[in-house]
């Protein structure tokens, strides 16, 4: 899953000693983006093609780096939750001998209702598929950080520009398989998904998810034309590592290539509730996942090979990628960062939306969905009062660079 160490400082010496500038005569000779998007957004990120990219002919410089979110930026519904799905109906996760070891915030509240709708018996498969208070029991802590009685199922103290407990908690539901056994989960859920109609649903307890996946074929495009001009695609997500892992394989792009949540395996070789750390961060239980600012961490981590407290910060342009893509708030840091395109797949989420409408570099292109794209949004971002979520989980206003506060603004569709 990790590139090679001495991959890491040579690419890191090379872009640091890098010229910046693009590849001369690049139009005539780059590959061509295709299908249909949005306005001119096509136009813009085939000029960033065929600035940045390497297709001009032999170049001295380090490849450029294009960097991707995964659920509802590549494909169409989130493929960790398709899996979860899978295992749910399955009875593939194992019952812990507390819940409250699965995580470091879940609640006193949600400790009892996961136990009373699901049973005892230590490293028991989970009989999910015939317990559907036990099955809602985790779906709700999931979608809402609540049990189905409303009490909130995590408490306590954590950054929440660098985690979220109900992602870090995925994974951990997997504590006790394999990578392998997890792997072939997501391949299982993954025939299936791309296997049901679009729009198909099911009923899991009480609670209607999606019942497909697809991947959108026009990211898949823009990955594949990536790749062929020249630049290094990485896939950033808040999944389950092994998860993205099997799905990222169908844009070509390599394990090596996926960084998601990564969890501590024992001596066994099987999952663990504890996740790798980032940005100086030891392991932990999910104090430091790839999300939000914990995106920006991963990417500087493991593509620039910068460790430390300035993995949490931005680095000069030529430590940063070219192009970023992302649908959420989540994504809002890394693709912010990105110094040719923003690419914002457009699912109403007010930070992130707010950033790309006010398009403060000019550089910010926003896209509806590819499928079933959301109407337009009719009251405007609450942008100047409480679109930033601050580490805290206090909700404050947007500010700009130099410090003035990013006025309401509308969606333009």
């Amino acid at each position: 899953m990790r590139l090679p160490l001495a991959w890491t400082l040579v690419a890191a010496a090379a872009l640091a000693a890098a010229p910046t500038a693009p590849a001369t005569g690049a139009p005539a000779r780059c590959p061509r983006l295709t299908g249909a998007w949005q306005s001119d957004n096509r136009a813009h990120l085939q000029q960033v093609i065929d600035d940045h990219g390497t297709c001009a002919g032999p170049d001295r410089r380090p490849r450029p780096v294009a960097a991707f979110d995964w659920d509802n930026t590549v494909t169409k519904n989130d493929v960790t939750d398709a899996t979860l799905s899978w295992a749910l109906r399955h009875d593939a996760l194992l019952r812990p001998a507390r819940w409250k070891d699965t995580s470091a915030w879940l609640t006193d509240a949600a400790d009892r209702a996961l136990t009373e709708a699901c049973g005892t018996g230590v490293r028991a498969p989970l009989p999910t598929s015939a317990r559907p208070r036990c099955t809602d029991e985790i779906l709700e802590i999931r979608e809402h950080a609540t049990t189905t009685s409303g009490a909130p199922a995590f408490a306590g103290t954590w950054n929440h520009r660098r985690t979220v407990p109900q992602y870090a908690w995925i994974p951990q539901l997997f504590a006790g398989r394999t990578p392998a056994e997890l792997s072939a989960y997501a391949r299982a859920a993954r025939r299936e998904a791309l296997a049901a109609p679009v729009g198909a649903t099911r009923v899991l307890g009480t609670h209607t998810v999606p019942a497909y996946v697809r991947y959108y074929d026009q990211m898949r495009d823009l990955i594949r034309t990536l790749r062929r001009a020249g630049f290094t695609v990485y896939i950033v997500s808040a999944g389950a590592e092994p998860i993205t892992e099997v799905w990222s394989r169908g844009v070509g792009i390599d394990a090596a290539h996926t960084v998601a949540i990564r969890s501590v395996l024992d001596r066994h070789g099987r999952l663990t509730t504890r996740t790798e750390g980032c940005g100086g961060l030891p392991a932990t239980r999910g104090e430091a996942i790839p999300y939000i600012d914990g995106k920006r961490c991963w990417i500087n981590q493991e593509v620039y090979g910068i460790h430390g407290a300035a993995a949490w910060q931005r680095r000069p342009p030529t430590h940063r990628p070219v192009l970023a893509a992302g649908d959420a708030d989540t994504d809002v840091t890394f693709v912010g960062d990105a110094t040719g395109a923003h690419l914002v797949v457009n699912r109403n989420k007010p930070e992130l939306m707010c950033r790309a409408y006010d398009d403060a570099d000019g550089h910010w292109l926003v896209n509806p969905m590819f499928i079933d794209p959301l109407p337009r949004r009719t009251d405007p971002y609450p942008c100047s009062t409480s679109a930033y979520t601050a580490p805290d989980g206090s909700h404050g206003p947007l500010r700009r660079p130099d410090g003035s506060v990013l006025p309401d603004l509308f969606d333009a569709g």
